[in-house]
């Protein structure tokens, strides 16, 4: 495979800035978070909330490098923990809780005043994306999804594929994949991104696991390979940044006698009732 072009880096000499949060859950439990700022120079006008995967925390290196990465193109990115990563514990929250937990995080990140008038784009990594889909699927908003590896089924297990969902998310999706990641097998991720047809991407790392650690005998090193992702996101980033700029069709004028839309209830999109059954 050949490898992504590099994207000119725009706020190259910038210095990311960082601030630490806590992001309220419910009455009673709150998670550590930070919110990366976006250099002004930059032309990437996102708002991008990163969950963590199952093993790890919001302190993974590659996912503070990688917001540092977007930040200096201008995204605006936010990383926070999982309840059970704040308590101390291995096991991951049931799924109602996680879902809370990302709930809380996307609608903490949109409320931001840097966000406002910036495409929300969730995702993470394996299980923070995995859990970010539900929601999307739920009918929260959602301009993207955004994967840092897939967990479309368990590993040794690729009979129980976690895909039923991704149909009812609209958004456009990215999925970044390795070609050795146990918990994504690509002849089975095919078929599902076909179903999803236009709205899903999917970029290939020849010899990635599911960290996107590759064999020395590729002659790359880890940061080679974190740097195309990085372009690979910045790139698929950038297309919902000019979406999100692009201007409306001028609306047709309501025939005479008939309620205007200025009249009309002001109401959003009802989230689904439906509650995510698989992890």
């Amino acid at each position: 495979m050949t490898v992504a072009r590099k994207t000119p880096r725009m706020g190259a000499q910038y210095t990311p800035k960082t601030i630490e949060a806590r992001i309220d859950v419910d009455e009673t439990t709150s998670v550590r978070a930070a919110l990366t700022l976006p250099s002004p120079d930059g032309k990437l006008a996102v708002a991008l909330a990163i969950g963590h995967g199952a093993g790890s925390n919001m302190d993974q290196p590659i996912l503070v490098r990688m917001a540092d990465a977007f930040a200096r193109e201008g995204a605006l990115v936010l990383r926070f923990n999982f309840v059970y990563t704040e308590t101390g514990r291995r096991s991951p929250d049931r799924p109602p809780v996680l879902i809370a937990t990302w709930r809380a995080a996307a609608a903490w990140l949109a409320a931001r005043p840097e966000a406002k008038g910036r495409p929300l784009v969730l995702g993470g990594k394996s299980m923070g994306g995995r859990i970010a889909s539900h929601l999307a699927a739920l009918g929260d908003r959602c301009d993207g999804l955004w994967f840092l590896g897939y967990p479309l089924h368990p590993a040794g297990q690729p009979e129980k594929l976690r895909d039923a969902h991704l149909v009812d998310a609209p958004c456009p999706m990215l999925f970044l994949a390795g070609t050795r990641d146990p918990l994504c097998d690509l002849a089975l991720l095919r078929p599902v991104l076909k179903k999803l047809g236009a709205r899903a991407t999917l970029h290939v790392v020849e010899g990635g696991d599911h960290s996107f650690a590759v064999l020395k005998s590729s002659g790359r090193t880890p940061a080679e390979v974190e740097q195309e992702l990085i372009d690979v996101s910045v790139r698929w980033l950038s297309v919902l940044t000019v979406r999100k700029e692009a201007k409306p069709a001028p609306a047709a004028a309501p025939p005479a006698g008939s309620p205007s839309s200025a009249t009309r209830r002001a109401g959003t999109t009802p989230r689904g009732s439906r509650s995510a059954t698989r992890k």
